[in-house]
């Protein structure tokens, strides 16, 4: 069956008449066109809601064969980039509700197409869309899963139908509320920590130096060791190093020890042995083999006081 054409509020081009390209096989169907920026659910939903009024007044299907100027003048979609003869076959859809140059077969009346059901639509390149459907049995089997799942989302959630909207946005306003009281909680918890990771720090030749691990991945490594830093003495030269289980290492300098000629890029590479990098106030690497944290660590009092 030809594709019907876009109501009026949601044409998909300019350009009157073109389409960029379709794909139909038993079940479902694919259209590509020219649009910028993505289609909004209301008019994929009107797009959807013509076409199965088309389906259910039963249009007839009508194949033509006409000269491809008398096609163009009645406005028959076609491929822009198709190459056509002088003689093209137009299939009609109710007459004027739907032309379109096509050689495919069609069914005789809208009717035996059953439905269509659109399941998605997205970009496939600059200024292109792609809209796909599925039709006849296999739309009605895609709505009964839709039905199904929107069901089991409501038992679960002990919901009506109509109210599951508002629940699932309630739902993720807590989520999201959460997340952020977490967050706010590991902030503190890394303030606490590096407060007394600092009160612990070791001399190594004038450089206050703090080791640790972190439970987390590097991003909470590089958290805090940039706490532990700050909360060294500002005109002492000091260093945080934080390790973390899958053998990751981050240094962190102050201003102090970058003034007494120390690089936390250089000492990173001299404590995993050319891995890793950065800038002179903050660096890491990796590559550390299990078991073998602590005792990286261990040695970076001996790195910064053999500078």
């Amino acid at each position: 069956m030809a594709r019907p054409s876009a109501p009026r509020a949601a044409r998909p081009s300019t350009r009157t008449g073109s389409q960029s390209g379709s794909y139909n096989r038993p079940g479902c169907l694919r259209l590509d066109f020219p649009w910028r920026g993505a289609l909004s659910p209301a008019v994929r939903g009107e797009v959807e809601e013509v076409a199965n009024r088309a389906l259910r007044r039963d249009l007839p299907v009508e194949v033509k064969w006409m000269s491809l100027p008398r096609a163009k003048e009645l406005g028959a979609l076609a491929l822009f980039d198709e190459v056509y003869g002088d003689s093209v076959r137009v299939v009609e859809i109710g007459g004027a509700w739907s032309r379109e140059l096509c050689g495919g077969t069609h069914v005789t009346h809208a009717s035996q197409v059953g439905t269509v059901a659109v399941t998605s639509e997205g970009s496939v390149g600059a200024g292109l869309r792609r809209l796909e459907a599925a039709v006849g049995l296999e739309g009605f089997a895609y709505l009964a899963r839709e039905r199904d799942l929107v069901a089991g989302i409501a038992e679960q959630l002990g919901a009506p139908r109509a109210e599951l909207p508002d629940r699932i946005a309630g739902l993720l306003a807590r989520l999201k509320a959460a997340d952020r009281e977490n967050a706010r909680l590991r902030r503190q918890a890394v303030v606490q920590r590096a407060a007394e990771l600092s009160a612990g720090a070791v001399d190594a030749a004038g450089v206050r130096v703090v080791t640790a691990t972190a439970e987390g991945g590097t991003d909470e490594a590089r958290a805090l060791a940039t706490a532990v830093r700050d909360r060294l003495p500002a005109a002492v030269p000091g260093v945080a190093g934080v390790g973390t289980a899958a053998g990751v290492v981050v240094l962190a300098l102050n201003k102090a020890a970058r003034e007494a000629g120390l690089d936390a890029s250089a000492l990173v590479k001299r404590l995993l042995n050319g891995r890793g990098g950065g800038s002179g106030e903050l660096a890491q690497g990796g590559g550390l083999p299990a078991g073998r944290l602590a005792g990286t660590l261990a040695e970076l009092p001996r790195l910064v006081g053999d500078r």
